[in-house]
């Protein structure tokens, strides 16, 4: 992937020089006696760049030199500067790396969109080849990825709705992005990188790249029963006295699951509300504490997962917004056999085609219960937990099953 080259000039960053002279004098306070090439590594910028900063300062006689080492001015803050750095840090703590403006981050996550993703049946089948799965729901998910649009994942709860969308994920992981540190608007700090989500590419960041960004894996995000509507707007953090910024500006360029849809403490109206115009226009408006909008991309697969009945989650009018709506079944014997054989090969167990279909009639036929995807996993799982506790060699036998459904399922 082409990286961006490293400014040499503080012109270049198109960040307000004042922010960045802060941001500098900030860091020595809290550092104490730094190197201009050390201070350079805290704000991921150029020697030249931190030496204009220095330069500035010390006119100002907010930082002092304290000597040289290889060359190099070591600094630290004057009384002056200490008590100009306290100040700052009262207005906000932020001493992380310098931001990047809002245009060129803009124009990054258009340019790394995720919607003109190059895929095809023999990438799916890769991506999708540890699960067990039909041709034409390969396809449906295949068409959804290149469609770039969100998708709609239904059906009763245990077929695997948030497993197949996690996979998704593989269709993309090896296309790396970039993305910056923070973001600088109207002199507010947004932090966008989280260590928590963007995970190092593969490949290596080329040299001499603007390191304000990270080269990463393209996001996956997930967001369950926690979600509310105030984490979809930028998050002011009170101590810290900067923004974060929201889930989805965190998964652009990626993946954005809403799990286990319409049991958010957000009402799914009020999600769908929200989510009109960016899911259709793909931007979304955010909000600074003094009212002030931000147009920002809405670059993101977003997944919707739901074991509810779409027709009571969503209107008709939302519902065609969503084009792609994937209903992820029970499943018939034959896969229950597969899915069994391979829960069982991953773990070790000799599998044993007889004892999974004497487990497949009491599921059905016993129990009166419809074949899920998750069944063998979770009974498999039983078997070899009652092994260990009795101190036995794990295997699948008819009374090993039968103990396993009596301890999953609840009596009737």
């Amino acid at each position: 992937m082409d990286g961006m080259q490293i400014p040499t000039k503080l012109e270049e960053l198109d960040v307000p020089r004042k922010l960045l002279e802060d941001v500098a004098l900030k860091t020595i306070h809290v550092v104490g006696e730094v190197s201009l090439i050390g201070l350079a590594q805290h704000m991921r910028v150029g020697v030249g760049i931190v030496e204009d900063i220095f330069q500035r300062l010390r006119k100002e006689q907010l930082v002092q030199v304290t000597g040289m080492v290889a060359g190099v001015h070591q600094v630290v803050p004057t009384a002056d500067g200490r008590a100009r750095a306290m100040d700052l840090l009262s207005l906000s703590q932020y001493t992380g790396p310098a931001p990047v403006c809002l245009a060129d981050y803009v124009e990054r996550v258009r340019a790394q969109t995720v919607r003109r993703l190059e895929v095809d049946r023999s990438a799916v089948e890769s991506a999708f080849a540890d699960l067990v799965l039909e041709r034409q729901m390969l396809d449906q998910l295949g068409t959804a990825v290149v469609s770039g649009n969100a998708i709609f994942l239904h059906g009763p709860s245990g077929t695997g709705k948030t497993t197949l969308a996690e996979a998704l994920w593989r269709l993309f992981r090896s296309d790396p992005i970039w993305v910056p540190h923070a973001v600088v608007v109207d002199g507010q700090i947004i932090t966008v990188y989280d260590p928590a989500i963007h995970h190092a590419a593969e490949e290596a960041t080329p040299d001499g790249t603007d390191r304000r960004w990270m080269l990463c894996q393209r996001p996956r995000v997930t967001a369950g029963g926690e979600l509310t509507i105030e984490m979809l707007d930028l998050q002011f953090n009170p101590l810290s006295k900067y923004y974060v910024a929201p889930v989805q500006v965190k998964a652009n360029n990626g993946l954005l699951i809403i799990d286990d849809f319409g049991r958010q403490r957000v009402r799914p109206e009020e999600l769908l509300n929200r989510w009109v115009v960016p899911l259709d226009r793909h931007i979304d408006f955010l909000t600074l504490a003094g009212g002030r909008k931000l147009e920002v991309p809405f670059d993101v697969l977003v997944v919707f997962a739901t074991n509810l009945d779409p027709a009571t989650l969503a209107d008709e009018a939302f519902l065609r917004r969503i084009q792609t709506k994937i209903k992820v079944d029970n499943i018939g014997r034959e896969q229950f056999h597969e899915i069994t054989r391979r829960v069982c090969e991953k773990v070790a167990l000799p599998y044993d085609a007889a004892v999974v279909e004497h487990l497949a009639d009491i599921i059905a036929t016993e129990l009166r219960q419809p074949l899920r995807a998750c069944y063998p996993r979770d009974i498999v799982h039983q078997v070899m937990w009652g092994a260990r506790y009795h101190g036995q060699e794990p295997a699948l036998t008819r009374e090993g099953v039968e103990q396993a459904c009596r301890s999953y399922f609840l009596a009737s």
